[in-house]
């Protein structure tokens, strides 16, 4: 039996992946494969949950000019599917009056001037009285940006899928890629469920991602971590709606950072830290919360936002696959032999 041929085979379909296969079949290619090795949706990964932020508020020039392609790309997946997935509610960004977390504030406003991009400057005072859930004194230091908000991560990826559809894509669920070999001068995609042949592999697949490339070669320095998000259930809900509450991100003197983002899909306000994690693997991970990061989450939002305190709903994990310099990877494979294999590591950035 000939061996099935695709112009391309997208490996993982979470965020990074599901896209993929939706802007390579929209421009025109319906010989494309999405493998996933486990169910479409599945909670296993990174790219799951009910809310992510989508922010400008980065200091790195590249970045913003990505950022805006981003709302670029969300409005024309919007359009076409007539889904909302992006809310704009506005995010802040604020410290506690230490100099280093200081100086990164101006870093922002600095780039987003450079950009043109909206934003303020506040102290405590004015940052209270202008969205009074916040409880910060006068030393206090934040920038609001109008213009950040809330992605629906879960729906987005079942959109970017049912419209990779509509182009043409073939998606299979449950079919694990074993490795990658060459055969007749193209890539052969070698999975459970039988093997494929194509033009180019494009490999998404967040922290199994290694496992994959192993086989032609390549190893991405990656530190994996097991983090979680918390949902409270606050009884003053009507505060933290999205035409309310905006998203927002504390640094803290010590360095711990954490976020949050106002109610979306579930019925309290999301609280998190950032890459706060114990380093595990896709094999030895655990769904088990760190009871000691919900603490200091309570802490944080004790001292800054108690209004959103409530009893909790649910805490969830996921996994972070992280390079070493925090900054995203989209490379081929042509140094061990493999040019026509692409490896593309979110590293936290995708939604944005």
């Amino acid at each position: 039996m000939a061996i099935p041929y695709y112009d391309f085979i997208v490996v993982g379909c979470g965020g990074i992946g599901s896209g993929a296969l939706y802007w390579l079949t929209r421009q025109g290619g319906n010989r494309v494969l999405g493998l996933e090795q486990f169910k479409l949706g599945h909670e296993n990964g990174g790219s799951h949950d009910y809310s992510r932020n989508i922010r400008m508020d980065y200091t790195d020039d590249a970045y913003i000019d990505l950022c805006r392609g981003a709302y670029s790309s969300w409005n024309e997946v919007e359009r076409e599917s007539g889904v909302r997935l992006v809310y704009k509610t506005g995010g802040v960004d604020f410290t506690d009056g230490s100099p280093s977390a200081d100086r990164y504030l101006c870093d922002i406003e600095e780039a987003m001037n450079r950009h043109g991009v909206r934003c303020e400057r506040m102290d405590g005072d004015l940052l209270s009285k202008r969205f009074p859930q916040f409880v910060t004194k006068s030393n206090c230091r934040a920038i609001y940006l109008p213009d950040n908000g809330v992605i629906n991560s879960a729906h987005a990826n079942a959109v970017h899928i049912q419209l990779a559809r509509k182009h043409g894509a073939h998606i299979l669920e449950e079919v694990k890629v074993t490795g990658i070999n060459r055969e007749e001068g193209v890539p052969l995609v070698q999975t459970t469920h039988g093997n494929f042949r194509c033009r180019r592999v494009i490999v998404t697949a967040g922290a199994w991602a290694n496992d994959v490339l192993e086989s032609v070669g390549v190893k991405v320095p990656l530190r994996v971590t097991q983090e979680q998000v918390t949902y409270f259930d606050t009884p003053h809900r009507k505060d933290f709606t999205k035409d309310r509450f905006p998203c927002w991100t504390y640094m803290s003197s010590d360095g711990d950072v954490f976020y949050g983002l106002p109610v979306h899909a579930v019925k309290g306000p999301k609280v998190a830290m950032d890459a706060a994690g114990a380093e595990v693997t896709p094999q030895t991970r655990s769904f088990t919360p760190n009871q000691e990061n919900i603490d200091k989450c309570i802490r944080m939002c004790r001292e800054y936002i108690p209004r959103c305190l409530g009893p909790i709903l649910m805490t969830k994990t996921c996994l972070y696959a992280m390079t070493r310099d925090r900054h995203f990877v989209i490379d081929t494979c042509h140094r061990s032999g493999f040019p026509d294999v692409i490896v593309c590591y979110g590293a936290g950035h995708a939604f944005k």
